[in-house]
């Protein structure tokens, strides 16, 4: 196997090839080090790498590799992965997407890098995000922008977008990411690639605790729904003392991957209101989706989704009040950043408390909508990737309207609590991708993951390379 097709091997083929000691961890660190190195200065998914981290881990693990029966191996021995730069790993930088916290280290392992070292994973270092995580693409201040592999004059989405355009490029199987609004599935459908936002407390955020009134959650992406899956099985888990918790599935979510789900009742829509009809490139990914699915024999039919207008407000509260939190003097925010920490000034406690209720209300009817339905088909956002620095110019009230324009069909499932996976389903004309987004009852990954399967099964898309990342 040459380093490319290596590269794009999946995640969990790479742990099977390491315990059939067919390839070393050593050998695939290396390989992605050397892809880093090359392809990194401009994709700049990548924020660091810790490549004497990396290459030390994936020698020792190569020793114990050597000695240790297969059978005792933890479930991505010898794999590497990256992780956001929001989440932070003991002695690597942890600088949230903030120019002025480039070069400090974090102290201690989030919960979440806990629980992925213990699975056997190699850190090979930290993706770019937005700005505290607050926008729909990568571009902070003072970093270089993370750019699309398909399309290097487009964003890769965001906040996560850092994390999907190295997998997209191969340079790295799999990605730890986290979503406050979309920025699990939101890249995940700019890079063609597979993005799952589980429900709320599946994922720990010990041992410091989730700021946004559980908005926000960690997730996966990968290049395969399987990937995805067994890499949410590794993060998954109650820790002690988390605020909100869901008892560990049975099966894993990697063998509901390998079974066919039964004959559900499946909605779809094209359309979010207040914003009104996804552009038509991401409206006929949803026809389609809902077509095939009705082939496969299960009941399909369109349905009006909640009116979610009164969102927008409340959520924005929540959201922008992290950055009061934080502390972090304006000064040394972007624009969109400082606006928001700005507006933030001006919410007192009881502004703040109206907005949770208001949000748990709509969340109500959001969840309702499920009595009669088990997955709902909707866009993943209202229309393909933005080009890099797009929205720069406008003033910030207007960027935020763009903002809500394109990611409307994401927030009111991290409003509701609910498990969603975005899924890609093609390429627009330009060569950019679009896919569709399945949502489901609470609690119920395992639903989505053996559709999310199925349709995998039916219309196979892994094997898609960008142009940019197959060069020699």
């Amino acid at each position: 196997m040459n380093s490319i097709d290596l590269a794009f091997t999946t995640a969990t083929e790479q742990a099977r090839l390491i315990r059939c000691k067919d390839i070393s961890p050593l050998d695939l660190v290396e390989v992605y080090l050397e892809r880093i190195e090359r392809l990194n200065p401009t994709l700049g998914s990548y924020v660091m790498v810790a490549a004497e981290q990396a290459i030390a881990d994936a020698k020792a693990k190569t020793e114990l590799l050597i000695n240790t029966p297969a059978a005792e191996l933890p479930a991505f021995f010898g794999v590497p992965i990256s992780i956001k730069d929001l989440n932070p790993v003991a002695g690597l930088p942890c600088a949230y997407g903030v120019k002025i916290l480039k070069n400090r280290l974090a102290t201690e392992d989030d919960g979440v890098v806990t629980k992925l070292k213990q699975a056997g994973l190699i850190i090979l270092g930290k993706t770019a995000t937005s700005e505290m995580g607050m926008l729909p693409y990568t571009e902070p201040r003072g970093f270089a922008p993370a750019r699309n592999p398909w399309s290097l004059e487009h964003t890769p989405g965001g906040s996560s977008g850092g994390a999907a355009a190295s997998v997209a490029a191969g340079l790295g199987a799999i990605a730890q990411a986290s979503d406050g609004g979309g920025s699990v599935r939101g890249p995940a459908f700019c890079c063609g690639l597979v993005g799952i936002k589980p429900s709320r407390g599946r994922i720990t955020y010990a041992p410091v605790g989730e700021r946004l009134n559980g908005l926000a959650t960690n997730g996966s992406i990968g290049r395969t729904v399987a990937d995805a899956a067994a890499l949410l099985d590794v993060m998954a888990g109650y820790v002690p003392g988390d605020p909100y918790w869901l008892p560990n599935p049975e099966p894993s979510f990697f063998e509901a991957a390998q079974i066919p789900p039964k004959r559900l009742r499946i909605a779809y829509c094209t359309a979010i209101l207040p914003v009104g009809e996804a552009d038509e490139n991401c409206r006929q990914a949803v026809l389609s989706t809902a077509t095939l699915l009705e082939q496969l024999g299960h009941s399909v039919e369109a349905k009006d989704f909640v009116d979610v207008s009164d969102l927008i407000e409340p959520f924005t509260t929540v959201f922008q009040a992290v950055l009061s939190e934080v502390g972090i003097p304006e000064l040394f925010l972007g624009k969109m950043p400082r606006w928001f920490a700005w507006r933030a000034r001006f919410c007192s406690s009881g502004k703040y408390l109206r907005a949770v209720s208001k949000l748990q209300a709509i969340a109500r009817q959001i969840v309702e909508f499920f009595d009669t339905v088990d997955v709902l088909i909707l866009p993943t956002y209202m229309h393909p990737a933005i080009q890099i620095g797009e929205w720069a110019k406008e003033r910030p009230g207007k960027t935020l309207e763009n903002i809500v324009n394109w990611i409307a069909p994401c927030a009111p499932f991290n409003a509701s609590g609910q498990p969603a996976i975005a899924l890609p389903t093609g390429f627009t004309a330009a060569g950019l991708p679009v896919g569709v987004q399945l949502v489901g009852r609470p609690a119920e990954e395992s639903t989505l993951i053996s559709l999310a399967a199925e349709i995998e099964a039916a219309q196979p898309w892994s094997h898609h390379r960008p142009a940019f990342a197959v060069q020699e």
